[in-house]
């Protein structure tokens, strides 16, 4: 069956006229025993079989669900090669829709084809694939037989496009900058390297747009947003792949609480439209998405969850201490920002079920974000936790060229000083400040962290499709580490 004959006579093309859901949505409520007449044509996959001599029932699936597939040897053309069908064939099936006596709904084969062979088993379709490494390398034969995953790829597709539109309602352009940059900024990130032969360039896939979008809003684009696919060169865990989905916007005459705002409402708006409901349930707990979320500060909940009163006036010998004593790297170039950053994420930060706006970070950790209006050291920047980990990062942006030279400049000294995600000077994007950029507010959402939250799904490799893994020959046990 595995011979090259077997796709003789495969047709280049094929007409279906409905698929298995509009069957069941038009005939579900036909009464056992009954024929309704109508005639359909139909493609998809034979997922099941089960033969009974004179009579051969299968079940197809397409894109919309399943459909029984009912065969009588007396009037099915071919019937030893309909029988003969690989499970996982591509097959399209011309019939009339009737109701079996069982009462199970299903097309009465007239005639038939062969679209596609299945020349590889496909695992039982009632257990799906429970090897994870398999089915992040097989996404091909994932998405036929594990229900969850085509659901949720599914949803992925939906909420963005949701996304789009209600960005879109509010004002909102949509935009492509550049994945090439020639200085990776941004974000605190390490950045993949390539060079450009032609022009002799070394180049670097964006870690994030920001600073493109914000020249955009110097341009007099005064909302704007990019879904983005961006890349950095860290490590694979439950919550990080090496390229991921952003979606960052801009706003010109906003700040960071009107930004806290727009993510609260959006995130309801997802999962009210998409699940009926802003109450959710992730890795068994419950999680309220209504609006409004709680906004606290970073060291008032520092203070909370892990019992430390600390400030940027705090000794850098007592933070450095504090640190060490829950076994927290120290770097020399780390000051107090650093360190408190540091303790909130170890002792903190976990554990915010949320959702939660944690407001106000150490300007030490935030080169792009304005200095607070009240609080001297600190800069209006907020992270929303849900769940213990962080969905999205926003500032009241940083307008003041020569202020923000001198934070890259700084930045520039923990490079030297060994802070491979430092960023350096960005001489144009200086220039663009110097034309001016408005009070804006500016946003970067994981999208990839927020399907996870509406799928309740714990592993980031759940919602992207071809996940970024060790070469095959290297695996040692299924599986990736998560690191």
């Amino acid at each position: 069956m595995g011979d090259a004959s077997m796709n003789a006579g495969i047709p280049y093309r094929f007409d279906p006229t409905a698929d298995a859901a509009g069957i069941h949505a038009a005939h579900g409520d036909l009464e056992a025993g009954a024929e309704t007449g109508i005639e359909v044509t139909i493609a998809g996959r034979l997922m099941l079989r089960r033969d009974q001599g004179k009579l051969f029932f299968g079940v197809l699936q397409d894109a919309s669900g399943r459909i029984q597939l009912f065969a009588p040897q007396k009037t099915t053309p071919d019937f030893d090669g309909f029988t003969g069908l690989h499970l996982g064939d591509w097959i399209g099936v011309t019939g009339e829709v009737i109701m079996t006596r069982r009462g199970e709904l299903s097309v009465r084969v007239g005639s038939w084809v062969r679209l596609a062979e299945a020349r590889r088993p496909f695992p039982d379709k009632w257990h799906g694939i429970t090897d994870t490494d398999t089915r992040y390398r097989q996404r091909y034969v994932d998405l036929w037989v594990t229900d969850e995953a085509r659901d949720a790829f599914v949803l992925r597709s939906r909420a963005i496009s949701l996304m789009r539109r209600w960005l879109e309602d509010r004002g909102f352009i949509e935009v492509e900058t550049p994945v090439f940059h020639p200085i990776p900024g941004g974000a605190l990130a390490r950045p993949f390297t390539t060079h450009h032969n032609a022009l002799d360039l070394d180049l670097y896939l964006r870690v994030a747009p920001e600073l493109y979008l914000k020249r955009l809003t110097v341009g007099g684009m005064e909302r704007v947003f990019e879904v983005a696919r961006v890349f950095r060169n860290e490590g694979v865990s439950t919550r990080h792949n090496p390229e991921f989905t952003m979606l960052e916007l801009y706003q010109a005459y906003a700040d960071y609480t009107d930004i806290m705002a727009l993510v609260e409402e959006m995130v309801a708006y997802l999962a009210e439209t998409l699940l009926g409901t802003t109450s959710v349930v992730y890795d068994g707990r419950d999680i309220d998405l209504s609006v409004p979320w709680r906004r606290a500060t970073l060291t008032e909940l520092l203070a909370e969850h892990g019992g430390l009163q600390v400030d940027l006036d705090t000794p850098r010998d007592e933070l450095v201490r504090l640190c060490e004593e829950r076994d927290i790297p120290v770097e020399d170039h780390y000051g107090a920002g650093k360190l408190i950053l540091e303790l909130y994420e170890k002792t903190t930060e976990p554990e915010l079920w949320g959702p939660v706006f944690v407001t106000d970070y150490p300007k030490e950790v935030s080169p792009l974000s304005r200095d607070h209006r009240d609080r001297p050291g600190w800069v209006e920047r907020f992270e929303g936790i849900v769940a213990g980990r962080e969905l999205c990062n926003a500032f009241t942006e940083l307008v003041d060229p020569d202020e923000q030279r001198e934070r890259f400049v700084a930045q520039e000294a923990g490079r030297a000083a060994g802070d491979a995600e430092a960023m350096p000077v960005d001489e144009d994007y200086l220039r663009a400040l110097e034309f001016g950029l408005p009070p804006t507010g500016g946003l970067g959402i994981g999208v990839d962290r927020l399907i996870m939250l509406l799928t309740g799904t714990t592993a980031i490799r759940d919602v992207i499709l071809f996940p970024t893994l060790r070469p095959e020959q290297e695996r040692g046990v299924p599986g990736e580490p998560d690191a």
